[in-house]
């Protein structure tokens, strides 16, 4: 074969093998996966805390009432709150009352206050440590001094003892009663410490929230033992109910 038809078949021959030969296998693309973009987060819309507004209850009476026939009809809502500004001759004591916790007490000294009952009487029984009582009308009059702590309003209702409520801290607002369960009144203590003995056995009806430190200036007048002679009785001027709105 001449040099010339040889090259002409290796030519023809090389072209036929490129033909035959498979077709090279291409990866399919790879496509990274689409994320979703996280969905907005709206806050939640916080409703601010209500704004307690309270305004004062109407007087019942312009001059003080001292006496009554017998236990005050229902003049409160247990379903609103009640507060009772105390003004002492050493400044005010603001007080939460309970109206849900001891209706009854609630109402009987709110319904004493509007009759002017509590003014110019007496912080009677200070013990130090222990708690402040007043609310006895006989201690409006300095004639009366040695009967101070044995007076009420004419009339008695029970004592209302709920699990829960306690005389654990220094501020607790409670009837003050004789040994019946049924012989509340008009007395009333605040607790100047913690007085835990006390729960379940008397009536707790409010916790003040402005002015521990002003029963803490109350004139220490009496022991367990009994009264300490030369001391004084600071002044309850006057109880101020005021009622949410």
């Amino acid at each position: 074969m001449s040099r010339r038809a040889l090259i002409a078949t290796s030519v023809l021959l090389g072209a036929a093998l490129v033909a035959c030969a498979p077709a090279a296998t291409t990866a399919p693309a790879t496509t990274p996966p689409v994320t979703a973009a996280p969905a907005p987060v709206t806050p939640v819309p916080v409703s601010p805390a209500p704004v307690l507004s309270f305004q004062p209850m109407k007087e019942l009476t312009q001059a003080p009432v001292r006496s009554f026939s017998s236990a005050p009809a229902r003049i409160i809502d247990p379903n609103k709150r009640y507060r009772a500004v105390l003004k002492t001759s050493q400044g005010d004591v603001t007080l939460d009352l309970y109206p849900k916790v001891a209706p009854v007490a609630v109402n009987n000294f709110v319904f004493l206050a509007l009759n002017h009952f509590y003014d110019g009487t007496r912080f009677h029984r200070v013990i130090d440590g222990f708690m402040a009582q007043g609310g006895d009308p006989l201690s409006a009059d300095p004639a009366q001094q040695a009967r101070w702590g044995t007076g009420g309003p004419g009339y008695q209702f029970s004592a209302e003892l709920v699990n829960g409520v306690r005389f654990d801290r220094a501020g607790v607002l409670g009837m003050a009663r004789s040994q019946s369960l049924d012989s509340q009144g008009s007395q009333f203590f605040i607790t100047v410490a913690p007085a835990d003995f006390l729960s379940s056995s008397y009536t707790v009806f409010g916790q003040v929230i402005a002015g521990q430190d002003v029963l803490n200036r109350l004139q220490r007048n009496y022991t367990g033992s009994g009264a300490i002679a030369g001391t004084g009785a600071d002044t309850l001027l006057g109880v101020q109910i005021l009622q949410e709105q």
